[in-house]
C-alpha cells in the first residue's frame, strides 16, 4: 500500500513507512555513533533512532506529537514523550545534539521558526543535525496531506528543504553551518548556534 504526500500545490511524493518502523540503517547508526548525547529526536515517530542510539550507549529522547507513535516507540523500548516540538520541553538549553531526521525539518511549515524553536533547545555548544533533500532538489513550504488509497487527510502545513538552501535558513534562525554528513544519497547537515 502506497502511502503519498502531496502538496496543495499538486506535486506529490511517496513515503517509505516501512523505512520509519525499520531498525536504523548501517548509514544512520554511523551517524549516530558521531553525536555526543544527550541526543533529543524531534518527531521520533515509532523511536527507532532513540533505540538504535540507546544501543550505541547514546542517552536519547523522543518526541512526537502523535500518541499512537509515542506507544509505538514505548513499546520497543525508546524513552519517548508526546509533545509538540513548540511545547515547552524537558531539558531546553542543555541538549546536546538535537535531531530533525527523515523530513521532519517540514514539522510547522516554516523552518525558519523551527530551526530558531531548535536553537533554543540546544546546549551552547550542541549542534543541531538536520536531514535535507540532495543539492538542487529545491525547497518548498505550504500545505500537504496524506493520501493511501481512499484515506485522505487534513491539509496540515508542511515543508522540505534542500541541502543548497539550509546555510540561507539557518542564517535567519541564528544557526551557521558546521559540516556535513553525507551517506547512502541522504544530505544531514550539522548546524551549530552563532554566538554573538
Amino acid at each position: 500500500m502506497t502511502v503519498l504526500m502531496r502538496g496543495r500545490d499538486g506535486w506529490s511524493q511517496p513515503l517509505a513507512l516501512a523505512d520509519w518502523t525499520a531498525a536504523a540503517t548501517p548509514a544512520e547508526r554511523a551517524l549516530l555513533a558521531s553525536l555526543r548525547g544527550p541526543v533529543l529526536d524531534l518527531g521520533c515517530g515509532p523511536g527507532r533512532l532513540v533505540v538504535a542510539l540507546a544501543e550505541l550507549g547514546v542517552p536519547a529522547l523522543g518526541v512526537d506529537a502523535s500518541t499512537h507513535a509515542v506507544d509505538q516507540a514505548r513499546a520497543r523500548g525508546a524513552t519517548a514523550l508526546r509533545y509538540s516540538v513548540f511545547d515547552p520541553l524537558p531539558g531546553e538549553g542543555r541538549w546536546q545534539s538535537v535531531l530533525l531526521l527523515d523530513g521532519n525539518v517540514g514539522i510547522g511549515g516554516a523552518p525558519v521558526e523551527l530551526l530558531r524553536r531548535v536553537a533554543r533547545l540546544l546546549a551552547g555548544d550542541g549542534r543541531v543535525v538536520v536531514e535535507t533533500g540532495p543539492p538542487g532538489a529545491g525547497s518548498w513550504w505550504g500545505e500537504a496531506r496524506l493520501e493511501r488509497d481512499d484515506e485522505i487527510s487534513g491539509w496540515f502545513p508542511w515543508a522540505r528543504v534542500a541541502a543548497d538552501d539550509i546555510a540561507r535558513l539557518a542564517a535567519a534562525a541564528g544557526l551557521r553551518p558546521a559540516g556535513w554528513h553525507v551517506a547512502a544519497g541522504r544530505w544531514f547537515a550539522r548546524l551549530s548556534r552563532v554566538v554573538a
